[in-house]
């Protein structure tokens, strides 16, 4: 990240995800059966973004995880992916683990679901037959049309991508690789977007989050 970016990223009266962050508080505090209702306050969630994906009844990550709250428990339909509530709703989450060690659970599942993210991260894919660990293992560190390659690090998701204009997941940031090397897209929750999570939330543990994160 250019210093110009960390020092956006840093200073909360700047970040361009403050919209999004106030319609996580609004949706947070609606409807009779709220979020707050069970949670309490934003802030008591401290820590639990820090700790997923997790398995529960089969792989979730953090915004599977508030859809599941939605139908389950608020009884209303679920968003669509990448919808404005749902990544609010993340962010406000998230954010509340600023500063925290990732610490992504462990367990049998999670552990099989973290070796076939390691093979899918691996393998070579797409019309342009590369790998993830092509650009993020071998060339990290390097310029990619102007841009510098990062290291696959995920302790800022949800991030604010300035080419996007807003905010968006990291199973949006693995879509938009794999549509780059023009590799068949999974869809969204698919098995193999909730193994490279898991996987890459390994290669990630340990490190302070920093959620929401801002990128070019």
């Amino acid at each position: 990240m250019s210093p110009a970016l960390r020092t956006l990223q840093a200073d909360d009266g700047q970040h361009p995800a403050q919209l999004a962050l106030a319609l996580g508080r609004e949706l947070w505090a609606a409807g009779a059966r709220s979020c707050a209702s069970c949670h309490g306050e934003p802030e008591k969630l401290r820590g639990v973004a820090a700790r997923y994906p997790a398995f529960d009844e089969g792989l979730v990550d953090l915004p599977g995880r508030i859809q599941r709250c939605r139908v389950r428990h608020q009884q209303l339909p679920a968003w669509a992916p990448e919808a404005e509530p749902l990544l609010a709703l993340t962010a406000l989450v998230a954010q509340q683990s600023r500063g925290l060690p990732l610490q992504p659970p462990r367990g049998p599942a999670l552990d099989a679901a973290a070796a076939r993210g390691q093979r899918l991260f691996t393998a070579r894919t797409g019309a342009l037959n590369l790998a993830c660990a092509h650009c993020h293992d071998e060339r990290a560190g390097l310029r990619l049309g102007g841009s510098l390659i990062p290291q696959g690090h995920v302790d800022d998701y949800p991030v604010y991508r300035l080419e996007w204009q807003s905010l968006g997941s990291l199973q949006r940031r693995l879509r938009g690789c794999l549509n780059g090397v023009r590799a068949a897209l999974p869809a969204w929750d698919s098995d193999e977007l909730l193994a490279l999570e898991v996987y890459l939330s390994r290669r990630s543990a340990g490190m302070p989050m920093q959620p929401p994160g801002v990128r070019p």
